[in-house]
């Protein structure tokens, strides 16, 4: 369960995660010690799974990026799948999906070339029988999960008013 100052603690990290310590419990009304510690239990507790950085891909050479719905005529969703398409390194995300495709990835390459190359060696995979891709023109935006967005307890504690007096 995440708390109000957890919440605080992640929108502040998500924002700058290099700040130290010592300002972000200033941010969010704690001691350096007690913010520290608490970001330590969020990480043990995985609700904090990485800290990056974030490039542009475009200023990095991958400005061409896309969506591909994987066919199969196999449940794809092993560890055989997800370890020959982590082997692909243009491959960003890769999820199993229910509805037409068994598998969605994110794709970003230098070229359109290198995207065909990344399609091929998609088609490589075990029980793969088909590719669509979508290239993405422009992207308006991409964001994080925002932890504003989520009630600060997911599973309250239930209340039956139907024992409570008059």
């Amino acid at each position: 369960m995440v708390d109000d100052i957890d919440r605080a603690l992640l929108m502040h990290l998500q924002r700058d995660a290099t700040q130290s310590y010592a300002a972000l419990a200033k941010a969010v009304g704690l001691s350096a010690g007690a913010a520290h510690d608490r970001v330590r239990k969020l990480r043990e507790r995985g609700v904090i799974r990485r800290t990056t950085v974030d490039v542009s891909p475009a200023l990095v050479g991958r400005g061409v990026s896309a969506f591909v719905m994987v066919s199969a005529d196999s449940w794809m969703g092993d560890v055989p799948t997800r370890d020959a398409l982590a082997a692909i390194p243009e491959i960003q995300e890769a999820h199993i999906i229910a509805g037409a495709a068994s598998l969605l990835v994110k794709i970003r390459t230098a070229t359109t070339e290198d995207l065909q190359a990344a399609l091929r060696r998609i088609f490589g995979v075990d029980g793969v029988t088909g590719t669509q891709a979508m290239v993405v023109l422009e992207t308006f935006f991409e964001r994080s999960v925002s932890v504003l967005d989520q009630p600060s307890d997911p599973h309250p504690a239930d209340t039956d008013a139907s024992t409570s007096g008059p």
